[in-house]
């Protein structure tokens, strides 16, 4: 059965991705969805532009969208959160888009055993990028159009387990980026 949004990829490069991919939906329910942050390094379309790895305590994870309340943004709803967040933000290049591979991302998380997806957006609904760019990621090539950003957050293991977010964007059909962070949960 092909695998959804990625039909319109060419034939080796849709391979490759879904290979790529494919290492989280045969993962056992412990393992950390970390190492397939990392085979999206190996995806000959996206080039890495940030990497870090740190722990964070107190991070602010959104659960809703960006607005503005009394004059400072913030999260509709969010979660802190202590541990280890290793984060990604890679460039989408050679004509396939952010969404293309952040759709597959997706589906391959939501079909991890013991996943949970809290909160996704699409478009408008996630408030403003500049914001989600700047203020949540600190990553400013992030910003771009409104109506192509994309945000999700998945939950593995409930609450000692991981924390997946990605986040979709794009400027141009030339300027595609997708962001990822895993953060282990610190017990």
């Amino acid at each position: 059965m092909p695998l959804p949004g990625i039909q319109a990829l060419p034939g080796l490069a849709r391979c490759c991705l879904a290979l790529l991919l494919a290492g989280a939906a045969v993962a056992a329910p412990d393992d950390s969805p970390a190492p397939l942050l990392g085979e999206l390094d190996d995806f000959p379309h996206a080039v890495q532009v940030a990497t870090s790895q740190e722990a964070v305590v107190d991070y602010e994870v959104g659960l809703g969208a960006m607005q503005k309340h009394l004059g400072d943004w913030q999260f509709k709803h969010s979660r802190r959160v202590n541990g280890e967040r290793l984060r990604y933000t890679w460039q989408i290049t050679d004509g396939f888009s952010s969404e293309e591979v952040y759709r597959q991302l997706t589906t391959r998380l939501s079909g991890w055993e013991g996943s949970e997806q809290l909160f996704s957006c699409e478009g408008r609904s996630c408030g403003n990028g500049a914001q989600w760019a700047n203020l949540v990621f600190g990553q400013r090539v992030l910003y771009g159009r409104a109506d192509a950003q994309r945000y999700t957050v998945f939950s593995f293991g409930g609450e000692q387990g991981y924390l997946v977010l990605a986040y979709a964007a794009a400027r141009t059909t030339d300027r595609q980026y997708l962001h990822a962070e895993v953060i282990d949960l610190a017990p």
